[in-house]
């Protein structure tokens, strides 16, 4: 059979961080080397991982301890992710002791908490693909995935366990949507398609803190998350016809990413002044500083403040990028869409549930407004529903200082 995308979790998961990142990391296969956090999760994976694949004779916690001690990358292996980014610091000893410790007491925690050989595991790195049908465009996807365990339940229920090595726990809401453990959920049923959606337990592990958060799967869960991955594929094909632009989306995230130096949103930050079509860097920092300076007295000097924003958003189209900084901050090019609605589509969602008159007059802010209280596969709908009817570049300003390494 013939697939318009094959794909993964982890693809679709790094479009919805940042598009801009997939359109590096899928489209143009621009490698690199692994981050040290990636690093490190991979290395607590593999000794649990360890941990539970010698049945019945399981490892001691000796054992295990000393098969991560073992597999415990060289220095310049941990210099990699800074090697090629300026802004990246190497890690001293003491902090890199510091993380090998850190990594111990996750692995002791565990496994004084869960005894190997109180476990039913019936499969460890588990690999399964997903084939997504879309009844509206009749294209056929298969989606990916890899389980880091798997195990059987004394009352014949399974349950998927997905280790995090994260500093952050999500709430319990959060959880529950956790698109990740549903699509494991789907995975599962392909693997073994005698098991019920209502027999499958998702579970994420959070190493650090000791604790899991659990979720249940059903079928009517199962049903809105390959909604929502068609919708997602569907988005991706989109950006790949070139209907819409791979824009990346700067956050918290861009400290660990690796195409920070040449991401649109970041590569201002790592050149050296030169002259260009427009100004130069230095001539563009000064810009954002006067941009700042101005915004505290917009409404005597708004005049000045376009004249700068002009040129800060010609110097970014002829220089490719979306954001520029300097000590002042930092300046973010976004698009900005505006949607409109077919009232006569959504009239058939809302009616049904008893929404429908609450917008009658078909007033968009209602319809934004009541939006945060439907279901999710009403939401889902009328976001399917809308289109774009007018885009326009503006600039957001954020006064936080960035680091630059000098």
């Amino acid at each position: 059979m013939e697939y318009t995308m094959k794909t993964s979790y982890s693809a679709i998961n790094t479009y919805l961080t940042c598009p801009q990142k997939y359109k590096f990391q899928e489209i143009d296969r621009i490698r690199t080397s692994k981050s040290r956090e990636a690093l490190f999760g991979t290395l607590i994976h593999n000794a649990l991982q360890y941990m539970f694949q010698r049945d019945p004779l399981f490892p001691t916690l000796d054992e295990v301890l000393a098969f991560y001690r073992a597999h415990w990358p060289q220095k310049e292996v941990w210099a990699q992710d800074a090697a090629h980014d300026p802004l990246r610091r190497v890690w001293t000893d003491d902090e890199e002791q510091l993380q090998l410790n850190e990594g111990i007491k996750m692995l002791t925690r565990f496994y004084e908490k869960n005894p190997p050989w109180t476990f039913s595991v019936v499969d460890l790195e588990a690999k399964f693909e997903v084939v997504l049908q879309d009844a509206k465009t009749g294209d056929t996807h298969i989606l990916s995935g890899k389980i880091d365990r798997i195990d059987k339940r004394p009352d014949g229920t399974y349950e998927i366990i997905d280790y995090k090595t994260g500093k952050r726990m999500p709430s319990q809401d959060a959880v529950e949507k956790d698109l990740q453990l549903s699509l494991y959920a789907l995975g599962l049923q392909k693997k073994w398609p005698h098991i019920p959606a209502e027999k499958i337990t998702m579970s994420l592990y959070y190493l650090k803190h000791g604790e899991k958060l659990s979720t249940s799967s059903a079928a009517e869960k199962n049903e809105r998350t390959t909604a929502y991955l068609l919708d997602q594929i569907e988005t991706i094909e989109k950006h790949k016809k070139g209907e819409k632009p791979f824009e990346p989306m700067p956050g918290p995230l861009c400290n660990w990413c690796a195409y920070r130096p040449i991401c649109p949103a970041w590569k201002h930050l790592y050149r050296k002044s030169k002259e260009s079509g427009v100004k130069s860097k230095d001539d563009i920092e000064e810009y954002i500083n006067q941009y700042f300076a101005l915004s505290k007295e917009k409404k005597e000097k708004e005049a000045r403040l376009g004249e700068i924003q002009n040129a800060i958003k010609q110097y970014m189209e002829l220089e490719g990028v979306t954001r520029v900084f300097s000590d002042a901050g930092a300046l973010s090019k976004k698009t900005i869409a505006r949607y409109q609605y077919d009232m006569d589509k959504i009239k058939g969602i809302l009616s049904p549930i008893g929404k429908w008159e609450e917008i009658l007059k078909a007033d968009e802010t209602k319809l934004k407004k009541i939006l945060r209280e439907l279901p999710e596969n009403a939401r889902v709908a009328i976001t399917a529903s809308r289109s774009v009817s007018k885009e326009y570049t503006v600039l957001t300003a954020s006064a936080k200082k960035i680091e630059t390494g000098e």
